[in-house]
């Protein structure tokens, strides 16, 4: 099977190659070559040893993948992190009854799991997030290790720079901008961890753009009631589909808020929903009356009973607690049944915020239900609405009252 990151997957593993090539995009991999490089080399490997997918099971058959790599003339380090990618996809859409990947075993793995736990332990990162931070560290450290060995105390500031402009030429601002900080986090806790000499985390470059210089691009009125309006509320798979929209449109939710709301964070009586949002935070926003609605029609007449407490499963078995990129996949679907470009959970955001504008509301306002840190996150929305931007212009020196 070959896609359009042009590897291509023989074997037993070969009929999962196109969804697993879809669930990295919703993921948001710009590239998943290395990913999809994993999972041919893991069905060749099934298929010279004679073994079927299930056989990933057992802990012993991994094993001997990292063997049978080095037999095959394979040099490159298959590091943990990218092979629970693959493991966790088939487990996901149960291929595979259960998987682990393989123990550290080299000090690149190690030092990787120590980056885990302090990213979870000290920084308080949700999953999704700290994915992304291993995924940059993970490239970094196998681009300078020698003999399995990450070389960081030899690492210069030239070599630092050398990284981020190799990776970071075919990303976009956000994401070349999202990859150096990242970096930065490795390198601050590498220094202090007494791996490097110096602060190398000065030495990534900064990305070129400028606060506030983009529109946010949000979706006009009408597309968003296309959007709503191409769910078969007659279905339970609609009825879930229309309650996640209503809650990404409406409320200004991010996919991995809506992907993690449980059962017990909606209040009926008060009107209320608890949102964990981003560093582990928990506020408490209005339950709209309609979005209300969408959200009981889905538990009264659409979610299979299961024992998970997520209000957003699956509606085929097995009935697991959707993901972000999950959520993220009902805006693009919705997005081909409307005939619309395909945009992502984080369009939706934008569209909250801007109708609330247009609608009246305060950029304050705005900023409560988004849950925003800072007054200036919000202020970008003010260029959408000249209302708006008038109570955040600053008047001309010299002018009169």
């Amino acid at each position: 099977m070959a896609n359009r990151w042009h590897v291509r997957i023989g074997g037993p593993l070969a009929q999962y190659g196109s969804g697993f090539e879809r669930h990295l995009a919703e993921q948001g991999y710009s590239s998943g070559s290395d990913h999809l490089y994993v999972m041919a080399q893991l069905s060749s490997f099934l298929l010279d040893s004679g073994l079927s997918t299930s056989a990933l099971s057992a802990s012993s058959v991994l094993k001997e993948f990292p063997d049978w790599r080095r037999a095959q003339g394979y040099v490159s380090e298959l590091s943990s992190l990218r092979m629970s990618q693959t493991l966790d996809y088939l487990v996901m859409i149960g291929a595979v009854t259960s998987a682990e990947a393989p123990r550290p075993a080299t000090p690149v793995e190690e030092l990787i799991e120590r980056y885990r736990c302090y990213l979870v332990t000290e920084r308080g990162l949700a999953a999704p997030s700290v994915r992304a931070y291993l995924e940059v560290a993970d490239t970094f450290l196998l681009s300078i290790h020698a003999d399995g060995e990450p070389v960081l105390g030899s690492v210069t500031a030239a070599e630092v720079t050398s990284f981020v402009l190799a990776e970071c030429r075919r990303m976009k601002i956000a994401s070349a901008k999202a990859t150096t900080t990242r970096l930065r986090s490795l390198l601050r806790f590498v220094y202090v961890e007494g791996l490097t000499t110096c602060a190398l985390a000065d030495a990534v470059p900064s990305v070129a753009s400028w606060s506030l210089g983009s529109l946010p691009r949000g979706l006009p009125p009408t597309a968003v009631t296309r959007l709503l309006k191409s769910c078969d509320r007659r279905r339970p798979l609609g009825r879930r589909d229309f309650a996640v929209l209503s809650l990404l449109s409406r409320l200004g939710m991010r996919a991995g808020e809506v992907a993690g709301l449980r059962l017990s964070d909606i209040a009926w009586r008060a009107g209320e929903l608890t949102v964990r949002g981003k560093g582990q935070r928990t506020e408490r926003l209005p339950l709209p009356v309609e979005v209300g609605e969408a959200i009981v029609a889905w538990l009264q007449r659409g979610r299979p009973a299961c024992v998970s407490d997520s209000v957003f499963v699956r509606v085929r078995a097995p009935h697991r607690a959707l993901s972000a990129g999950g959520v993220s996949a009902i805006v693009q679907r919705a997005c081909q049944r409307a005939g619309l470009a395909t945009v992502g959970a984080h369009r939706l955001r934008h569209s909250a915020a801007t109708a609330m504008l247009r609608g009246g509301a305060s950029l304050d306002e705005v900023g409560q239900v988004l849950r925003h840190e800072r007054r200036q996150t919000t202020q970008i929305y003010a260029k959408v609405d000249r209302r708006a931007l008038s109570a955040v212009v600053r008047p001309w020196p010299g002018a009169r009252p």
